[in-house]
């Protein structure tokens, strides 16, 4: 029997988060979620080890969308595409979009069910540790702009989240070690135990030991699902989440999504939004140490190679946490204590991007 975490946003609207082996194939797992007709957007590396056991357990026929599999392909021609299968599919306001992939199929599918006749049934199955702890709760899809990472999507929450940890297990060791610097995050903004626990399991859960890893999925959805339910759209508290992104999605963009995974430019940011807490005396140099030495202990990186300055600005001057032209930095006062804060000066984050980069990595 799976493990859940419940998500519940006000008296009318909550889903389920089931966490554990097996949880895509147990038939329990899909009863009520789906509508008349389904469709699964996936790509054909995942669509060929998943695809067929979920069809099992689903017990339907599935209209299967394969998209490209990487960031490049999370555009607007990848969503217009799939628009054009639905239509093509005569798919309807009851049809249900399974998203049954990382944290690109996942934004995809979350971003056409909220536009699809103006909002249709999704289901997200994700396949990434990333994924599981991060993108697929909380309902947030988007796509990218060449301008910018996400600059285009909407706040559109799931029916129905399903984290079967067995997908783990054929994860690349990049990928899933990417899926960690997100767990990491959620012990730095709120609770120190939990980053304690992960200072002290780096073996197991780096070795991807089936207790530790539910235990770390598990305690980062429920910290993720306080969050969520509390603030939604990202009004307030919710931007806690962002610690490391504004830095993490500008390096995206400046090196074209091509040199870091996702996790692994969140890992160099969240050095880089402790640096500058220790810039602006925010908090001491021993907070920053523990934070980089816990990224290093999972082999993540910790800083990029020489990236432009004045690029960088201008890129994280586009950031959808940009409010009346002032940028927002979540930066960190203690292990498990996180702000915001948008008066940063313009000479303390310059001196972050110039002393957390590293020229012999360029």
């Amino acid at each position: 029997m799976a493990a859940h975490v419940d998500i519940v946003l006000d008296d009318d609207r909550a889903y389920r988060v089931l966490i554990g082996s097996g949880a895509i194939s147990e038939k329990a797992s899909w009863i009520d979620a789906l509508g008349s007709k389904v469709a699964v957007i996936t790509n054909a590396t995942v669509g060929d080890l998943y695809l067929d056991t979920m069809a099992s357990a689903v017990d339907r026929d599935l209209d299967v969308i394969e998209i490209g599999d990487g960031e490049e392909f999370k555009n607007l021609r990848t969503f217009s595409q799939v628009i054009d299968r639905l239509v093509d599919g005569g798919h309807n306001r009851d049809s249900t979009i399974i998203a049954l992939g990382g944290g690109v199929v996942g934004d995809i599918a979350g971003f056409v069910a909220a536009s699809y006749q103006r909002g249709i049934g999704y289901i997200q199955v994700p396949t990434t540790l990333l994924a599981q702890v991060d993108s697929s709760v909380g309902g947030k899809t988007a796509v990218n702009h060449p301008s910018g990472k996400n600059l285009i999507g909407a706040f559109y929450q799931p029916d129905l989240v399903i984290a079967d940890t067995d997908t783990l297990t054929s994860l690349p060791e990049r990928e899933y070690l990417a899926g960690i610097a997100e767990v990491i995050k959620y012990g730095v903004i709120g609770d120190p135990e939990f980053f304690q626990w992960l200072e002290a399991n780096v073996e197991d859960v780096s070795g991807r030991e089936p207790s530790a890893m539910e235990h770390a999925i598990r305690r980062s959805c429920q910290l993720k699902a306080e969050i969520v339910t509390e603030d939604e759209r990202e009004i307030g508290i919710r931007a806690k989440l962002n610690f490391g992104h504004t830095f993490a999605h500008a390096i995206e963009t400046v090196t074209g999504y091509r040199s870091y995974l996702h996790g692994e430019a969140v890992a160099i940011g969240m050095v880089m939004a402790a640096d500058l807490s220790v810039r602006m005396d925010l908090c001491q140099s021993d907070t920053v140490d523990r934070i980089r030495q816990l990224i290093e202990a999972f082999g993540l990186p910790v800083a990029s190679p020489k990236l432009p300055t004045p690029l960088m600005l201008e890129t994280m001057a586009m950031d959808k946490k940009v409010i009346g032209g002032r940028m927002r930095f979540v930066l960190v006062k203690r292990i498990g204590e996180v702000f915001v804060e948008s008066g940063v000066p313009q000479s303390a984050l310059e001196e972050t991007l110039v002393a957390e980069t590293d020229a012999t990595l360029g």
